[in-house]
């Protein structure tokens, strides 16, 4: 019912809503596309997150036990630090970019909308009798709404909290805020600077108005996956998928490469090693619209697949592996009847 009132509010600000493939509720869009991209280079954009998952890892072993699991390093975090991180298979074929928030007594992880179940059954599956460790799922209790923009640090003083401000990404604490205790952390999801707050879903109609009343501008799921493409931040089904790995997907940030063993390792360690990376994810410019999964090609040869496509304000934009060996940004390619353009995008390690 609290997540009702939180769409009512929603609603009553003119947010249209979908239901997702996983079921969720989202709203789509608030009827201010334009004026929402406007206060993300500008100002403050609000997105609600609270359909992405959130999963709780806690007691004694959580921290080996994912530092086991995924491709970071979680043996070095301290409770308040925070860290992107990979789950692959065992083949290091890519399942879901997550941020996990490690506090005194847990580790919370971020993870996407449509994982949420795979995940959890998938950390379920590695827990053996004599690990310490215990499985969460916190989503249907929690919400998680993220503001972008350039006056996000000032947004955040004019409500009290200065803690976070300068902080390395992922850091986090919890934070007084109008009477609610909320977990406020350094990263939007973006490459645009921001924070997430995650928060009990008793106070999520409560935690939305506070923050528009504050000068935030709702910002719905249709923008935040155009910023998504335009960024490059990958996402499951489109660029994360059993095609691909993590240094594929140039998710570099996310990968120690001297933890020691976890599951996708070998092939991860031996792919760098060997400098064995035969695709890249990059950002294409087009010269019109274009459908995902339609074949990169110079000349005759293909040299890559188009994975998600959006249309902009500046034009035509997608997201493409591209074959290592044909080359990177500003080269010039085919893209089904469109031609198109590589270019770097802000969210990728280079």
């Amino acid at each position: 019912m609290r997540i009702q009132e939180l769409h009512d509010i929603q609603a009553a600000a003119g947010a249209t809503f979908a239901e997702l493939t996983t079921k969720e509720i989202v709203p789509v869009s608030f009827g201010n596309d334009a004026e929402a991209i406007a206060a993300t280079k500008k100002g403050v954009a609000l997105y609600d997150r609270t359909h992405w998952g959130r999963i709780q890892i806690s007691d004694s072993d959580r921290l080996r036990f994912l530092h086991n699991q995924s491709t970071n390093n979680f043996n070095i975090l301290k409770p308040g630090q925070g860290c992107d991180t990979v789950f692959v298979t065992s083949t290091a074929r890519t399942i879901d970019l997550a941020t996990a928030y490690a506090t005194e007594d847990a580790v919370l992880l971020l993870v996407s909308a449509n994982r949420r179940r795979q995940l959890l059954e998938l950390l379920d599956r590695y827990i053996f009798p004599m690990d310490r460790v215990e499985l969460t799922d916190l989503t249907d209790t929690t919400v998680t709404f993220s503001f972008l923009g350039p006056e996000t640090s000032q947004l955040l003083e004019k409500i009290g909290v200065t803690e976070l401000e300068n902080q390395p990404y992922a850091t986090h604490k919890l934070i007084n805020f109008a009477g609610m205790e909320v977990r406020g952390a350094v990263g939007s999801g973006l490459a645009t600077p921001g924070y997430t707050l995650i928060a009990p879903a008793s106070d999520a109609a409560s935690l939305w108005h506070e923050l528009v009343k504050a000068g935030a501008v709702p910002m719905g799921d249709r923008v935040w996956e155009q910023l998504r493409i335009e960024q490059g931040r990958p996402v499951p089904d489109f660029e994360l998928t059993d095609d691909y790995n993590p240094l594929e997907a140039r998710l570099l940030h996310t990968i120690t490469y001297d933890k020691g063993c976890y599951i996708g390792q070998e092939t991860i360690a031996r792919l760098n090693t060997y400098k064995g990376v035969k695709q890249q994810l990059w950002g294409v410019q087009l010269s019109g619209a274009v459908e995902p999964g339609t074949a990169v090609t110079i000349g005759e040869e293909k040299v890559g697949k188009l994975t998600s496509f959006t249309e902009t304000e500046s034009g035509f934009f997608g997201l493409a592996y591209i074959r290592t060996k044909a080359g990177g940004e500003g080269l010039k390619v085919q893209v089904g009847s469109v031609s198109g353009e590589v270019v770097n995008v802000p969210f990728l390690s280079s």
